[in-house]
């Protein structure tokens, strides 16, 4: 077994045994997660992902681990803006909050599925066609400046989502959330839950912010193993963070700003490489800090009440 089988096959052993702790010592069924509880989640998920970025730093070098830990602080940040839409999800099909935690668990392993597919197809691409990575750079920057201008407190239609609007028309549905099921008989036919409808949209709309999310990983390393894992602690952290950030996201006013600036600057970094221009990965490490510590910094500071 080389290196880096036995790296992935360790990842594979914390994830099961995290994943094991989490759901039957720490979110045990019918219990209501409080924001203490969801505090010592967040923790413990941050905690995990850290000690990780250290045995990767002892098995792989330090080049590897600063990787890493950029690509997963920049998942992480981009994980509130998923917790926004989620929050407007639960509300708009008027989720019991008793279902949240099972909701979600389902919502996010699926998302985490994608995520591995996507991944998976996008470094095959990547290998094959290197230019690619020019046209993912060109998209951030983009994308960026667009996220940086936009206005973020407009509300989003979920009546105008391109998921709901396929599952209305191929699947029977019905507004009743079969008290936690997915799937109900009604008069004789099989129905589809709200539940069933929330958990789809969740993961969906997890690939949708991964369409900006994982290319700019992309922009920090095109190490297959620093992207899998980076991706999927971070994603398999959003529960708990959900949590504990649903009463206070809103409150990150210019979070939006920070990752925009994020996103121009490693695109700008995947397009200067044309010109063989290397930034250290350090450097990528330090803007990413600093952009996003600053526009929750500056977020709060402008509304000290929040």
């Amino acid at each position: 077994m080389d290196p880096s089988q036995l790296t992935y096959l360790i990842f594979g052993i914390i994830l099961m045994l995290a994943l094991i702790f989490d759901l039957g010592l720490l979110s045990r069924k019918g219990a209501s997660v409080t924001i203490q509880k969801a505090l010592w989640q967040t923790v413990f998920w941050v905690c995990l992902a850290l000690a990780f970025f250290g045995f990767l730093w002892y098995e792989k070098g330090h080049k590897s681990a600063v990787e890493y830990i950029s690509a997963y602080l920049m998942e992480w940040s981009l994980s509130i803006d998923n917790i926004f839409v989620f929050i407007l999800i639960f509300s708009f099909f008027g989720v019991s909050e008793k279902f949240y935690g099972r909701v979600l668990l389902i919502g996010i392993l699926m998302a985490v599925i994608l995520r591995i597919i996507f991944i998976t197809v996008g470094v095959a691409l990547v290998n094959q066609f290197h230019w690619l990575l020019y046209l993912f750079g060109a998209i951030l920057v983009y994308t960026g400046i667009t996220m940086y201008f936009s206005k973020h407190d407009a509300e989003v239609n979920l009546e105008d989502n391109k998921a709901y609007k396929f599952l209305k028309r191929f699947f029977p549905l019905t507004s009743s959330d079969g008290n936690g099921k997915l799937t109900i008989m009604q008069n004789g036919k099989k129905m589809y839950t709200s539940i069933f409808v929330v958990i789809i949209l969740l993961a969906t709309t997890d690939v949708i912010f991964a369409i900006d999310s994982i290319p700019a990983v992309f922009g920090i390393t095109q190490d297959r193993l620093v992207i899998y894992t980076s991706n999927i602690f971070a994603v398999l952290g959003l529960r708990s963070l959900f949590f504990l950030l649903r009463g206070a996201v809103n409150k990150f006013k210019y979070l939006p700003q920070g990752i925009a600036m994020v996103l121009v600057f490693i695109g700008a970094k995947m397009l200067i490489e044309m010109f063989k221009i290397t930034l250290p990965v350090y450097v990528s490490l330090l803007v990413i800090v600093v952009c996003i510590g600053s526009a929750m910094a500056y977020s709060a500071i402008k509304n000290p009440k929040q």
